[in-house]
This record gives C-alpha cells, structure tokens and sequence, in this order.
C-alpha cells in the first residue's frame, strides 16, 4: 500500500490520541495507509444485495486486500496493526472486515501450532490473498459450550475419519480450507479435540445449506461425511485443539472489538454531520441538548472502548502468554458500546437512519452479531468474573 496524503489521513483515519500511549510511530503510519485505502477502494462499494453477491463480493475482496498486503499484519502476529486494520474495515466495508476477520481466524491455528510444510501450503497462500480460509468450530449443540461438539475424527492408518457438522461458518461453500475442531477422544472432553486444516476438494466435506443472516454475510453450514483427512494435516498434537483454538480466540477477540469501535466511529461521524446540518424548529439538531447528550455519550463509549482494546493489543504484543482476561474486556466493552452508538445514531437521523441504502442502516445490521461471535458477550462477562475470583483467592 501507498503513503496517504494529508487530506486522506485526516478525513479517514481513527483518532487515536486517547490511546496513544499503546501505540508506536509504525502504527501511527499504518493507521493512515489503512484508512486511505478503505476511504478510497472500500468505502464506495455498494453493499451486496444478498447473500449470493455477499460470496461473489468477499471472494472479490480477498483478491485485493491480499494484493495491498492487509494481511501481513496477521502474519507478523501483530495484534495493534490488525486492530488497526479493522477498525479502518470495520468503518468503510463490515463485509471486508469479515474478510480479514476470518482470514485471521482461519491461518492463525497454522502460525501458532503447524509445521513449516503446513504454513507453506495453507498459510503462505491464505495471507497473500490467493486462498480463503475458515473457522469451523461451531456446532449446533457446542456453541459456547465448545467441549461438547459432536464432530468425531477417528484415527484410521495415516489419516482420520472426520464425522459430523458445523453450523454458522463464515464462508462455508467458498473457502479454499477449513481450520476443523473434531473429538479424537468423545470421553475426554475439551481434553479430546484436536485441530485439522480440510482442503475444500477433500472427499466428504460438504456445504450443506447457506444460513442468511439480517446483512448479507457469507455463512452456511457443512458436513463431514466420512471425511477422510491425512493425518499430516492435524494441527499440533492430538488432544491439544481445544487449548489452540483457545489460544486464537485470545489473540482475536480484541481484534472483533476494534471492528465495533470502526463500526461506532463511522456511526458517530455520520450522526455528527447530520446534526449540525439538519434544522428543525428554526435551528440546528446539534443546538438541542437531547441531541448534545447522545452525543457526548457516543464519544464516551467510543473511546473507553478504544482504550480496551488497544490495551489488550499492546499486552499481547508485549509477549503475554495469554491475554483473556484483557481480551474478553475488549471485546465484551466494545461490541456493546458499538450497539448503543449505532442505535443512538439511527435515533439522531430519524427516518435517514432506517433506509437500507443510508451507512447506518448498514451498519445496524452488521454490528450485531458482533456482540455473539468468538464468544457472546456473557461468556467474556463470565471469563472476567472467574479470573477475579481466581485473583482474590490467591
């Protein structure tokens, strides 16, 4: 990606002087290369009209972050440059941010826990842009409750016998590999899942049916059908999946709530504008003190959720062997202070704020699923609580 001019900077670029102190002089630059590129190839993009277009336009999109090099940062495990990343998608495109998102989510298991050949052959193209990746982890009785999935990998010779179904996958049906979390022990619990990379052409794999969701998404479901899969492409050791994908969902998770605070931002911005243009009983909205104190409350949220988020980055780049607790703090702030600045955006432009083809609107529909995804906003509140409880009893 190219430097941003002045004028593109200041009109697309985050305003990061709250959380300053977390960030260093690169981040600063890449915040602006990011938001340059987003406001300029990103953000005039029309929104898919369904779910079809929603998977021709993120096949589309992964071309083309690949190519300007937005993934390098999830291949340098650089948590503040792919917060960064997202915030500036989050704001311009929520269905490019998903792009990265599941990018990440898919070759970060490779990076922590895969062999060089493993990095190679999935990784390497996956972070380049040339090959899609997806997460499969959700079943539809192992949602939260991850130890209790369903999906068995029986030992079988040089490979194993994946058997079973995942439900609500991001990019089902056009991802180029699967990153699967399957039971090789059903009697050990979270202690019996291991991690499999499934090539998409693999013999037993099958997309199952596309799920719709209120923004157009690229979701479905997939079955293993007596899915053989070599055993060269388990991810680390077997019984070690459940702590691996833990340990990704850590590294994460404050990632998801960067894309709320681009979400918020953008939201924000918009409701600004439109009230100090729109008039109403002879004056501008902006004059109204309803108005001033929705406002002041949105650039609250806004940056004590940034100031979260940033810190659980900057832990986790100082090397942190886990960062859950400064993650599910992130997330579970950002994405619900995200929700309340999108709603109250909507409410400050009235009946602009409902019509499909207005930003907020789309943003409304989008920042939802943000508060369920990687972990629902109650199981971080419950993450938060037991790593108190532990603390005091020490």
């Amino acid at each position: 990606m190219t430097a941003a001019d002045d004028r593109d900077f200041a009109a697309s670029t985050p305003d990061l002087r709250p959380v300053r102190a977390f960030l260093e002089d690169q981040h600063l630059a890449l915040a602006g290369t990011f938001g340059a590129y987003a406001a300029r190839e990103l953000a005039g993009r029309p929104e898919p009209p369904d779910d079809d277009a929603a998977r021709t336009e993120a096949r589309a999109l992964l071309s083309r972050l690949g190519g300007a090099g937005w993934f390098e940062a999830i291949r340098r495990q650089d948590w503040r440059g792919c917060c960064l990343a997202r915030e500036s998608l989050g704001a311009s495109s929520p269905i490019a941010d998903a792009v990265f998102a599941l990018q990440g989510l898919g070759t970060l298991p490779i990076l922590l826990a895969g062999s060089a050949e493993q990095r190679e052959r999935f990784a390497e193209p996956a972070l380049a842009g040339r090959a899609m990746a997806a997460f499969a982890m959700t079943e539809l009785g192992a949602g939260s409750d991850v130890a209790a999935m369903a999906t068995t990998a029986r030992r079988d010779g040089d490979a194993y016998v994946l058997t079973g179904a995942k439900t609500l996958i991001s990019n089902a049906g056009i991802a180029d590999f699967y990153t699967v979390f399957a039971s090789t022990d059903p009697a050990a619990g979270a202690k019996g899942v291991s991690c499999f990379v499934v090539p998409a052409e693999t013999p037993g794999l099958r997309f199952a049916e596309a799920q719709v969701l209120s923004a157009p998404h690229p979701l479905g479901a997939m079955a293993f059908e007596e899915c053989r899969v070599p055993a060269a492409n388990r991810l680390g050791e077997e019984g070690r999946g459940f702590g691996l994908g833990l340990r990704t969902l850590d590294r994460l998770r404050a990632t998801v709530g960067a894309a709320a605070c681009g979400m918020a931002a953008r939201a924000l911005d918009e409701a600004v504008t439109h009230a100090r243009a729109r008039r109403q009983f002879g004056k501008p909205l902006a004059e109204f003190q309803l108005i001033q104190d929705k406002l002041a409350r949105m650039a609250t949220d806004l940056v004590a959720a940034r100031l979260l988020v940033y810190r659980a980055a900057w832990t986790a780049d100082q090397g942190a062997e886990r960062v859950t607790m400064e993650a599910a703090m992130a997330k579970s702030f950002a994405t619900e202070a995200a929700q309340r600045i999108v709603d109250d955006a909507v409410q400050v432009l009235g009946g602009a704020g409902v019509l499909a083809s207005h930003p907020v609107d789309r943003l409304y529909r989008s920042v939802r699923a943000l508060r369920i995804y990687e972990g629902t906003t109650e199981i971080q509140r419950l993450v938060i609580a037991g790593a108190l409880l532990r603390e005091r009893e020490s």
